[in-house]
C-alpha cells in the first residue's frame, strides 16, 4: 500500500486531531490558504513550515520531513511510526505515548533496532 503524499498525510493528521484548517493555521502561524494549498498538493512546504505543523499536530517532524522528501527514509522504524501516526483509532495522546515508548526501545538497544533480543548476560544482569 502506497503512503499518501505529504498533503494527504497532513489532512489525515489534522482530521485525526479534530482541527479545522483555520485552527491549524492559528496554531502554526501559517496562512489558511497556504495550508490548504499544501493539503491539496499545490505547494511543497519548507522544513520550517513542516516543523510548525508537526509541533501543532504533535507528531514527529522527522516523519514529515521524510514524507516531504527532505530526509532520506532509511526504512528502519519508519513503517512503525507511520502506522502509529496514521491510525485513526488512536487519539493524539496515545500516538505520542506509543511513539515515545518505541523511540525509547530503539535508543536502549543502541543500534536503533528493536528486533534484537538481549543476550543471556544482559538478561541475568537485569534480574
Amino acid at each position: 500500500m502506497a503512503k499518501p503524499n505529504i498533503g494527504e498525510f497532513l489532512r489525515e493528521q489534522r482530521n485525526s486531531a479534530q482541527l479545522s484548517l483555520r485552527q491549524l493555521a492559528e496554531l502554526t502561524g501559517v496562512s489558511n490558504p497556504y495550508l490548504s494549498q499544501i493539503e491539496r498538493g499545490l505547494r511543497k512546504p519548507s522544513a520550517e513550515v513542516l516543523q510548525q505543523i508537526a509541533k501543532a499536530l504533535r507528531i514527529s517532524s522527522e516523519a514529515l520531513y521524510v514524507r516531504a522528501g527532505l530526509l532520506d527514509d532509511t526504512g528502519e522504524g519508519h513503517d512503525v511510526e507511520y502506522a502509529i501516526l496514521a491510525d485513526a483509532a488512536l487519539n493524539e495522546s496515545q500516538k505520542r505515548a506509543l511513539l515515545e515508548i518505541y523511540s525509547s526501545f530503539r535508543s536502549a538497544n543502541g543500534t536503533g533496532r528493536v528486533d534484537q533480543p538481549p543476550s543471556g548476560d544482559e538478561v541475568s544482569q537485569e534480574s
